[in-house]
């Protein structure tokens, strides 16, 4: 056998190997949504207009949403129904075996007023756990939980409202600043740093932290579906140390700063199916803790299954981070659409060596992309922080196959460190049209790409 025959014998094998391994991969997809189970509820309603609440978009409904909630769960659980009408209300808690039912037509219409969202509960706020304003849909330590539905929840955020609080919990000169007259963000972050007990780390009133949307915290057995998302403070959908999540048929659009559509966090066994999302950053971006905070916390987000989805406008389509202190495995992306001359990438892995974690078993297959502003395929040791920490980032068993892009600035972009290099990377069945400045590797080396176009050329690197 000739040298030559040898390199192809290796390839060839190589390649069958790949192969196999992508087909297991598939059925572990399956096997994960096996294990995925919709809560059932009992066959009981609650009308929450008969509970005092009134559709007119003025009155406040907060007490009797909470009464209909809670009238619903002392009878062993079943579905408080929203009505057609625009209801207003202040932070929602919902109980175990509830489904908050939101009908075609409806609306929940979240106040503007701060305090409505007081006292403070036990959250994160950007994956640092601290006690905060209250998600506008919160749970805690709840099992059998959903928010379904054809209606639609108003976060009511804008340029006026929810959105400046971004510069003023940074110090920033728009408006007030907040009380502790410092960069509070930054405090959330020392504070999680240097293991300051949760319950002293305190903030709300006075401290301009914006709350989330929806979040389920420490939940099992949760369904988020069908109704459409708007106008947020901040991050939308955001499961927290949950599993068995089911997040189907969502519409997300919202634009403000820091508005990604899906965040699950250190979650397990989460499916995310035929949700539409425009969103002011990630569309959807899997998380597990940040920096000393995310490493005490220490679980990891993994079994994630998402497909059928389509994103529009976003920083990135699917984004791994940049919260991965806690660690990322098993994630599964498949037949889903991307496209945007507003969305930054369509798969982009994103770390550094201060948020560390290990990042394994990310697919990535069968998607469809129209264009993105910057890479298809992008995975970065250089986010925020960059180089320069002591806990260096572990990206390895990344699988992206049968993936089309008509237009972007890069095909694949991989920068890593020159003293922990980007590994483990597998590319197939690729083809990227119109990429402006086609490929960037900068400090990568065990990269296969098998049959990928890039610009009409066949390109290869096999280090």
């Amino acid at each position: 056998m000739t040298r030559r025959d040898l390199l192809r014998s290796t390839a060839a094998l190589a390649a069958c190997r790949l192969a196999a391994r992508q087909i297991g991969n598939g059925r572990n997809a399956e096997a994960i949504l096996a294990n995925i189970q919709r809560p059932v509820f009992p066959d009981r309603e609650f009308d929450v207009t008969k509970f005092g609440a009134v559709g007119d978009g003025q009155m406040k409904c907060t007490d009797a949403l909470r009464k209909a909630i809670q009238t619903c769960s002392a009878a062993g659980g079943g579905s408080v129904i929203v009505p057609r009408g625009s209801f207003l209300t202040g932070a929602i808690h919902l109980e175990s075996n509830v489904n908050l039912h939101v009908l075609k037509d409806a609306t929940l219409l979240f106040s503007r007023d701060p305090k409505d969202y007081l006292p403070v509960v036990f959250t994160r706020y950007e994956s640092t756990e601290c006690m905060n304003y209250s998600p506008f849909l919160y749970a805690f330590e709840k099992q059998n939980v959903a928010i379904t539905g054809e209606g639609t929840l108003d976060g009511q955020a804008d340029a006026d409202h929810w959105w400046p609080w971004r510069l003023r919990a940074r110090g920033g000169k728009r408006g007030t600043q907040s009380a502790a007259g410092t960069d509070v963000k930054t405090l959330v972050e020392e504070m999680g740093n240097k293991n300051v007990p949760v319950e002293q780390r305190v903030f709300g009133e006075g401290h301009f932290l914006r709350p989330n949307f929806v979040q389920p915290y420490r939940c099992q057995n949760v369904l988020l579906e069908g109704f459409a998302m708007k106008n947020s403070p901040m991050w939308e959908l955001n499961p927290v140390l949950c599993s068995n999540v089911t997040i189907r048929n969502v519409r997300i659009d919202s634009h403000g700063p820091n508005n990604d559509g899906c965040d699950p966090e250190c979650c397990r066994d989460v499916l995310i199916s035929n949700c539409t999302f425009s969103t002011g950053d990630d569309c959807i971006a899997i998380k597990s803790g940040r920096n000393q905070d995310g490493r005490r916390v220490n679980v990891p987000c993994e079994n994630v299954v998402i497909q059928d989805c389509t994103m529009n406008d976003g920083h990135g389509g699917v984004s791994i981070g940049s919260e991965v202190s806690g660690g990322i495995r098993n994630v599964y992306v498949r037949r889903c659409r991307m496209s945007s001359p507003h969305l930054q990438r369509a798969l982009r892995i994103k770390t550094n060596s201060y948020r560390g974690g290990v990042i394994e078993g990310i697919h990535f297959s069968n998607v469809e992309v129209g264009q993105v502003a910057e890479s298809v395929i992008e995975v970065d040791f250089y986010y925020e922080e960059g180089e320069g920490g002591p806990f260096r980032p572990s990206v390895k068993d990344i699988f992206v196959s049968n993936v089309t892009c008509q237009k972007s600035k890069y095909g694949l972009y991989f920068r890593g460190y020159a003293s922990t290099p980007i590994s483990g990377v597998n590319i197939s069945h690729c083809t990227f049209n119109d990429a402006e400045k086609g490929n960037f590797f900068q400090n990568v080396e065990g990269v296969h790409l098998d049959n990928v176009t890039v610009n009409g050329v066949h390109v290869s690197r096999e280090t």
